[in-house]
């Protein structure tokens, strides 16, 4: 189990996040599902260090990740609007992460050529991300996210910005993904499609508390 304790935050606008003891599985998909406005993305800000919080504690496997410096936690994260550098292409961007992670050149190559295979990304693997389609964004977003071998995934409401034809698409290539990966994941979703098709465990937050 990943433990987090004293995840408590206060905003100007009166909106308190309030999560003092949060027990999340350390495999699978655990799903953090509720209402915009809930506090799912404050959530996943603290946690990949966007925003700082004060006092509290992560323990992942006997390591404190609140203790580290954000890129020292080895987080992969996918933001909702995917936050490609839109004049890389998809090959740069997603090598970026290796890069970013010190991963050998040899391994990066290996890790590569899993990921276009296994995303059906081979067509566009070479264009710049500004002219890649929704889905192939979110595919692109997801190989970097994976590529920096990260101890934890972040999900943040991944296929919300993708139309209704392309989201079961987009869901089937997660599954497979992170059903061949051994990397627990965190995914933010106010969508119960997602919680039908992924989730493995689900955790309710309303008005920044946990249900």
């Amino acid at each position: 189990m990943s433990i987090i304790k004293n995840l408590v935050k206060r905003y100007d606008d009166d909106f308190l996040l309030e999560i003092p003891d949060w027990k999340i599985a350390d495999q699978g998909v655990t799903a953090l599902w509720g209402p915009s406005g809930a506090g799912k993305t404050t959530v996943l800000r603290l946690l990949c260090g966007i925003e700082e919080c004060e006092g509290w504690s992560w323990d992942f496997k006997g390591i404190d990740l609140a203790r580290l410096q954000p890129p020292a936690r080895r987080l992969g994260v996918v933001f909702q609007s995917y936050e490609l550098f839109p004049h890389l292409s998809a090959r740069k961007n997603i090598l970026f992460a290796a890069e970013a992670r010190k991963i050998p050149a040899a391994k990066a190559k290996e890790n590569l050529d899993k990921y276009i295979s296994v995303l059906s990304l081979s067509h566009c693997i070479d264009r710049k991300a500004e002219v890649l389609s929704g889905g192939e964004k979110q595919r692109v977003a997801l190989a970097r996210a994976l590529m920096g071998e990260p101890r934890f995934l972040l999900l943040d409401e991944p296929f919300s910005a993708l139309d209704s034809g392309l989201r079961a698409e987009a869901r089937s290539y997660v599954k497979q993904v992170l059903s061949n990966e051994d990397i627990p994941a965190l995914l933010i979703t106010h969508d119960q499609e997602d919680l039908r098709v992924l989730a493995d465990h689900v955790v309710e937050i309303k008005a920044g508390r946990l249900v």
